[in-house]
């Protein structure tokens, strides 16, 4: 059984017991909270929200934070002494799916 689920703005195949890789969540490692927006749900019979199915809930817990590998932005006009180089690290939290409830 899973359930396709939408997280802040980005889609995410949930099954049970799965660790996620979602853009950092404002919460401490532990912390419990609820997915309402759930897609789509399998299971014996595949039910497929417009957008969302009513009446399911996808609960997960915040396991820990960190930083992705860097990303070196580099701009360049030639011919005009024109260069920039920057770098960037994504921030993530990893959720473990706990239950898909209401199916």
């Amino acid at each position: 059984m899973y359930a396709l689920v939408e997280f802040k703005g980005k889609q995410y195949k949930a099954e049970k017991g799965a660790l996620l890789r979602v853009d950092r969540i404002d919460a401490e490692p532990g912390s419990a909270f609820d997915i309402d927006s759930v897609l789509l749900v399998s299971g014996d019979t595949v039910s497929v929200g417009t957008p969302y199915v009513e009446g399911v809930k996808v609960s997960a817990t915040v396991e820990s934070h960190g930083k992705g590998d860097k990303i070196i932005v580099f701009k360049y006009k030639p011919k005009k002494d024109y260069r920039r180089k920057t770098g960037h690290r994504q921030q993530f939290s990893i959720i473990k799916i706990g239950d898909i409830a209401g199916v």
